[in-house]
């Protein structure tokens, strides 16, 4: 029922000095995975909710990942982040539009930090998922809300059964 994480990241095609942000890290899943690829570079787990960043910290702590800064931070909000402005190479965001509020207000923050031709990863429920009926934003609508914010659509990739994923390039200009 879940998306793969390595299988997902692999798409990205990360090196390992790049700079990562999660997006709404959960308990750790991606940041973690991400932490193995990047390897000299650095992940940025960010949470809102705070029983999951002591859950990603411990997590951390245990498999001694010491490339993984965990950030109390607000994705829905400019400047939320708290990181700096074109700090990021890659922006990983699963499962998480179909619950914000402001997704405007989050696809502003990722390009905010986002480099120069930067990269999103998104992963989300399909429409067609269990999770439908929890407000699950379809894939056409999320592409064409970050177009409308001045990205640019790379490829669609297989993010599983229940979601779908794409990759997406922040303007160069």
């Amino acid at each position: 029922m879940f998306s793969d994480p390595l299988k997902n990241l692999k798409a990205l095609g990360l090196r390992e000095t790049d700079i990562v942000a999660d997006f709404g890290a959960g308990i750790g899943f991606y940041s973690m995975s991400v932490s193995h690829i990047v390897g000299r570079g650095k992940v940025y787990a960010i949470e809102i909710v705070k029983d999951f960043l002591e859950t990603i910290t411990k997590n951390i702590k245990e498999q001694k990942l010491s490339n993984v800064q965990v950030i109390w931070g607000n994705i829905e909000k400019i400047g939320g982040t708290k990181l700096q402005d074109n700090s990021v190479d890659a922006v990983i965001a699963s499962n998480i539009f179909f619950q914000l509020d402001h997704k405007e207000k989050c696809i502003d923050e990722i390009k905010r930090i986002l480099k120069k031709e930067g990269k999103v990863l998104l992963i989300d429920w399909s429409e067609y998922s269990a999770m439908a009926s929890m407000g699950a934003i379809s894939k056409n609508k999320l592409r064409e809300m970050f177009e409308n914010k001045g990205f640019v659509f790379d490829r669609e990739i297989d993010a599983g059964v229940q979601h779908y994923g794409m990759i997406l390039s922040k303007e160069s200009r």
